[in-house]
C-alpha cells in the first residue's frame, strides 16, 4: 500500500518482557537466563521490529529490508530534499579541438586500448553493421558508434583462467595475435600496452619474442573481461567540459543499439570462456561510482562461481519459482513503487538497497538476455534509458545487470538495478550493518515519475505508461505466468 501523506504506517511496538532471574549456586549475584532479553528501564520502549519490506515510523524514518538480499536500510527524515547533482567547481569550456581525444576510451585514441574485438558502425542511411577483429591499420577507417575490447587491467585475468582452469587460447586467437603484431601499427600498439601494464605492476617487460612476451601478447586477445564503449565523451554541441554524454543523453535508437551490442558481447564472453559460471555486467558512471574515465562504458567480467548473493537467490528460487514476482513486483505494487511499464519490461523503485535505486525487469518468458527477441531487448533498453535520463548525467551511478547463470535450473528474469551513488558508506554502516541513505523508495519513485512525464512529453524517451497508469504487472520468466 502507498504511504498516506502525513500519516505513515508503522508496526505495533512489542511489549517489553521482564527478564527471568535465577539464583547462583554460590549465593553470588543473580544471572539472567540466555533466553531473556537485556534488561531495560520500565519507561524505555523497545524499538519497532521491522517485519515488512518497507515501514515508515512515526518520526518519518523509513526502514527497509530487501526480500531478496536481507540488506537493512534506514532513510533518515530531512535529508531527501538535497540536490543529487553536485557542481562544486568552476565550469571550464569544452575544448575547441580534440573532443574525440579526451580519454583513452575516445575514438580518436583507439590505439590506446587493447586490440578491438568488435565494433558497431551506423551508416548514413541509419543501417547498423557489426565488424569483428578490425586490425590496427584500419581502426580509423570509420567511426564506430560502439566498440568492445579487453580490459587492460582485468579483475579476473587470463592468467587466472590459464592457471586455475587450464584455459588455452584457440588456434584462431593465436593466429589473430600473430597477424596483428606483424603490422607496424599493431606491433607499436601491443608493445605500448605491455609496457604500461608492466609499469603499473612494477615489473619489467619480458624480452620481445620470448615465450613470456608472446604469452602476454596473446593474453591481450584472450581475456574474459571486456569493455563496451560508446562513441561520445561529451554531448554533441557541448559548451562546457562537464556536459558528459551519459546513457540518458543518448538517442532512443542509439541506446537500444548500445544495449543490444552489450547483450551480444555477453553471449560471446560465455562462448569464449567455457569455465565461466557467470558473466557480471555493470556500468560505473563518474569517478564517485568507480569509473576510471568519465566516458560511457560497460564492463563484462567472467567469473567461475555464482557469488554469495546469486547463490542465495538461486536457493530461494528453488523453493519459489515465482520469487521475483512475489519479492519484487508484488512488493512494488503493494507499496505504490511502480515507475513505468512498456510492452516487455517494467521499472520500479527498489527496496532494501544501500543506495537509492531503480530496477528494470524483463516481463518476457525468456530468461537469458540473448534469448530475448530484438523487440524485447529494445523495450528493456527503453526503460533503462528513461531511468538514466530521469536521473541526469551529473549523478554518479552504478548500473548492474542480473540474469540466470546459463547452466542453472532455477528460473530467474533478466533485470537491471540502477543505483544512485549519492551517499558514502562509513563507520556506522560497517559497525551496524545498517545502511543509511538519503532517499526512501517513495521519494525515488515520485522524483522519477514526475521527471519521466516531462521527458515523455518532450519526446526524449520512448513511449511508456508511467506511475499509476501501469497495468499487467506480471513477470513471465520461464513460465506462462509467474504467480
Amino acid at each position: 500500500m502507498r504511504r498516506p501523506g502525513g500519516t505513515p504506517r508503522w508496526p505495533r511496538w512489542p511489549a517489553v518482557r521482564s527478564r527471568r532471574v535465577r539464583p547462583t549456586p554460590t549465593g553470588g549475584p543473580p544471572r539472567t537466563t540466555r533466553s531473556s532479553p537485556r534488561a531495560r528501564p520500565p519507561h524505555v520502549r523497545v524499538a519497532p521490529v521491522v517485519t515488512e519490506p518497507l515501514v515508515a515510523l512515526a518520526d518519518g524514518t523509513v526502514k527497509q529490508v530487501s526480500p531478496l538480499t536481507g540488506t537493512t536500510v534506514w532513510t533518515v527524515p530531512g535529508r531527501g530534499g538535497r540536490p543529487l547533482e553536485h557542481h562544486d567547481h568552476v565550469r571550464s569550456g569544452a575544448p575547441e579541438g580534440g573532443r574525440d581525444e579526451l580519454c583513452a576510451f575516445c575514438w580518436g585514441r583507439m590505439a590506446q586500448t587493447t586490440p578491438e574485438k568488435s565494433r558497431l558502425v551506423v551508416g548514413a542511411d541509419g543501417s547498423a553493421r557489426t565488424f569483428d577483429e578490425v586490425p590496427a591499420s584500419r581502426l580509423h577507417e570509420d567511426c564506430p558508434e560502439v566498440r568492445s575490447f579487453g580490459n587492460l587491467f582485468e579483475i579476473v585475468s587470463a592468467r587466472y583462467w590459464r592457471t586455475n582452469h587450464g584455459a588455452r587460447p584457440t588456434p584462431h586467437l593465436q593466429e589473430r595475435a600473430r597477424a596483428y603484431v606483424e603490422e607496424p601499427a599493431g606491433r607499436a600498439q601491443v608493445e605500448a600496452l605491455l609496457a604500461a601494464r608492466a609499469a603499473a605492476a612494477g615489473e619489467p617487460v619480458p624480452p620481445v619474442r620470448s615465450p613470456m612476451w608472446w604469452q602476454d601478447v596473446v593474453d591481450l586477445f584472450a581475456g574474459s573481461h571486456d569493455v563496451v564503449v560508446a562513441r561520445r565523451h561529451l554531448i554533441d554541441g557541448a559548451r562546457y567540459g562537464d556536459e558528459l554524454a551519459g546513457a540518458g543523453t543518448l538517442g532512443i535508437d542509439e541506446h537500444r543499439r548500445f544495449i543490444a551490442f552489450t547483450v551480444e558481447s555477453m553471449r560471446r564472453v560465455y562462448l569464449a570462456q567455457p569455465a565461466a559460471r557467470y558473466v557480471a555486467v555493470f556500468q560505473n558512471w563518474l569517478s564517485a561510482a568507480g569509473a576510471s574515465f568519465d566516458h560511457l562504458h560497460k564492463q563484462l567480467v567472467a567469473i567461475d562461481e555464482d557469488g554469495p548473493q546469486l547463490a542465495r537467490e538461486l536457493r530461494l528460487a528453488a523453493t519459489d519459482p515465482a520469487l521475483y514476482q512475489h519479492a519484487a513486483l508484488d512488493v512494488a505494487v503493494r507499496y505504490g513503487l511502480v515507475v513505468a511499464r512498456n510492452e516487455h519490461a517494467v521499472a520500479v523503485a527498489g527496496v532494501g538497497h544501500r543506495y537509492p535505486s531503480l530496477e528494470v525487469y524483463s516481463t518476457a518468458t525468456a530468461q537469458l538476455p540473448w534469448e530475448h527477441t530484438p523487440e524485447q531487448i529494445a523495450a528493456f533498453a527503453d526503460l533503462l534509458h528513461a531511468l538514466h535520463a530521469a536521473t541526469g548525467a551529473g549523478v554518479p551511478s552504478n548500473e548492474e545487470w542480473h540474469h540466470r547463470p546459463p547452466d542453472a535450473r532455477e528460473p530467474m528474469p533478466w533485470r537491471a538495478v540502477l543505483k544512485w551513488r549519492v551517499s558514502t558508506l562509513a563507520g556506522f554502516e560497517g559497525a551496524t550493518r545498517i545502511n543509511v541513505n538519503t532517499l526512501d523508495p517513495w521519494q525515488v519513485r515520485d522524483r522519477v515519475v514526475q521527471r519521466l512525464v516531462d521527458l515523455r512529453a518532450a519526446g526524449l524517451v520512448a513511449p511508456m505508461a508511467v506511475g499509476d497508469r501501469c497495468e499487467d504487472l506480471v513477470l513471465r520468466y520461464g513460465q506462462e505466468v509467474a504467480r
